[in-house]
């Protein structure tokens, strides 16, 4: 997910416990995955959606954001054009005026980043522990006994081949969950009316309803953006 750079809380390195016994520990080595959380998330479908509303709620604000911009930038162009012109008075006030709008714009900035980075992380953490279920019944189903998280540059994984990169996997079968749950929930299609027998009297046709009436009719990308 564009943008999504924190991940959920309590997965940075992901260690799950196959159900082997002690005994099969002993004559095997543990079987190892890694999984790239970060990508994860972003890359299945309920990741990609969630981006696109995310940016789209925040668009007014980007714009509202690039126009305060513009408009702080075309007051210090005056001020630098004309600043050999103006008289100590107008030359204050347009200081001012400057000063005004850019502590505004500095206050709407900063509290549009926070409500844009509460909003990723919203949608991270609630994909993010649909995917631990996912990679869980994976790991298990598949006799790993440890998935060590690779997205952050912090993890102490310094080499891994790529043969044990379960992200796309990952990925995949998290879409097939995602779409099996949207499938189950969606309303059942309502069967088609059965014809009338041609020997059953046709029923009487109802009135036509009263006119309702009328109701009457209603009364960024920010500069250091989200």
């Amino acid at each position: 997910m564009k943008g999504m750079k924190r991940l959920l809380p309590g997965i940075l390195v992901a260690i799950l416990m196959a159900g082997a016994t002690a005994s099969q520990a002993q004559d095997k080595p543990p079987k190892l995955a890694i999984i790239n959380i970060q990508i994860a998330i972003a890359q299945t479908s309920d990741g990609q959606k969630a981006a696109k509303e995310i940016q789209d709620r925040f668009a007014p604000k980007r714009k509202e954001l690039d126009d305060a911009q513009k408009e702080i930038n075309a007051l210090q162009d005056q001020l630098r054009n004309q600043e050999k012109t103006l008289s100590d008075d107008a030359r204050n006030k347009l200081l001012k005026q400057i000063d005004d709008k850019t502590r505004s714009f500095n206050r709407s900035n900063e509290d549009a980043t926070t409500d844009f980075q509460n909003a990723e992380q919203e949608a991270i953490n609630e994909i993010g522990q649909k995917m631990m279920t996912v990679l869980s019944e994976y790991a298990q189903k598949n006799t790993y006994s440890m998935v060590l998280d690779v997205s952050s540059p912090q993890t102490p994984v310094l080499y891994a081949d790529a043969a044990i990169d379960i992200t796309k996997e990952i990925i995949d079968l998290y879409n097939q969950s995602a779409a099996k749950s949207a499938a189950s929930a969606a309303p059942a299609t309502p069967a088609a009316p059965k014809a009338a027998s041609p020997a059953a009297p046709a029923a009487a046709a109802p009135k036509p309803a009263a006119p309702a009436a009328a109701a009457p009719a209603g009364s960024p990308k920010p500069a250091t953006t989200p």
